[in-house]
């Protein structure tokens, strides 16, 4: 780890101006950023803490809800309103780390969780998120983990949230301010694909902040899962995970959204694939059709080609459970 200047801001006027400079990274619960420090992927030349600014609320906020950018990921999946109003986000957070982590992690800090790879965080291989222009080791390597969507020749880190992929069906929006002013940013335009420059994972511009995050005033309590499939069934990162929530009336699907984990650079959506179910009676077929457009373009690297097959029966298992009304336990975490 190398040495570093650190600061303790006590309002965000002062975090933004402490955190305006090159190799500057704002620290919240360091689940991820500390880790990184430690294998010298990451080597701020200063951290500001920000852990003392007014930015751990839950509030009620234009018939939704307002998730403060340091509320932990516990105090979210545990807070009533969201339980009762948007149960597949607190859903999404059970599944993810350990009870240990998510009472630090928060709710910002998930957000900026840097895309997963094993190259990315072995300084002894090339990786072009770590050093642009190196080249991309899982390419060709050991790449069972990685992206089947979305990638690039630069890149097939995956996104590692899994808290993020429930907020993606939510069509939550993320409020940052910065050097230039509040902004902002609908979630899907948060992260960012690989493209050329796969060093950027999101679009905050340098300096911005995350303050809170919008839930819109909507109610998907009946119809929902979060189905997370991996390697053991605790504290591990998703091969393949689908978050679904629908609206049915009339025995027929009104809406649908269905955002997938673990397969690119950001959680995954496709609104050709979800309004294919539009007006469809729930059946097997309906969310066959469903899956094989969302999965439209996928493309393996070899050891992880068995993601495509799998991610495709994911979003037809997750479909039936969302519109049985049965979601998968996160306790007894068997597929259900």
């Amino acid at each position: 780890m190398n040495r570093f200047g650190y600061d303790r801001p006590s309002d965000v006027a002062e975090a933004v101006r402490d955190g305006n400079a090159r190799g500057v990274r704002f620290l919240a619960g360091g689940s991820n950023l500390v880790d990184l420090m430690k294998e010298n992927v990451e080597r701020p030349v200063r951290v500001v803490d920000i852990n003392r600014l007014p930015l751990h609320a839950i509030e009620d906020h234009d018939g939704g809800l307002r998730i403060g950018a340091l509320a932990t990921n516990s105090e979210t999946a545990w807070d009533a309103r969201v339980e009762a109003k948007y149960p597949v986000l607190a859903s999404s957070i059970l599944a993810g780390a350990s009870p240990q982590l998510r009472n630090v992690a928060t709710a910002g800090g998930n957000l900026n969780q840097r895309t997963r790879c094993l190259y990315f965080y072995d300084n002894t291989t090339a990786c072009n998120k770590r050093e642009p222009g190196t080249g991309c080791s899982a390419i060709g390597g050991v790449n069972r983990v990685n992206a089947i969507l979305g990638a690039s020749p630069s890149c097939i880190a995956t996104h590692p949230s899994d808290m993020c992929v429930g907020l993606a069906v939510l069509n939550a929006t993320v409020n940052v301010t910065g050097p230039l002013g509040d902004r902002t940013i609908p979630f899907a335009d948060y992260h960012r694909l690989p493209g050329e420059d796969p060093s950027r994972d999101n679009t905050l511009k340098p300096g911005e902040l995350i303050t809170s995050i919008d839930l819109p005033d909507e109610d998907f309590s009946g119809n929902y899962t979060y189905l997370k499939l991996r390697d053991r069934l605790s504290y591990a990162f998703a091969l393949v995970s689908v978050a679904v929530v629908m609206r049915i009336e009339n025995g027929r699907i009104a809406e649908a959204r269905i955002a997938l984990g673990g397969v690119a650079h950001k959680p995954w959506r496709s609104k050709t694939a979800e309004g294919l179910l539009v007006g469809e009676v729930p059946s097997q077929s309906a969310f066959l059709a469903a899956a094989h457009a969302l999965l439209e373009g996928a493309q393996g690297q070899g050891a992880n080609d068995f993601k495509i097959g799998l991610a495709r029966r994911a979003i037809v298992r997750a479909c039936r459970q969302a519109a049985d009304g049965t979601p998968q336990s996160q306790i007894d975490k068997r597929v259900a």
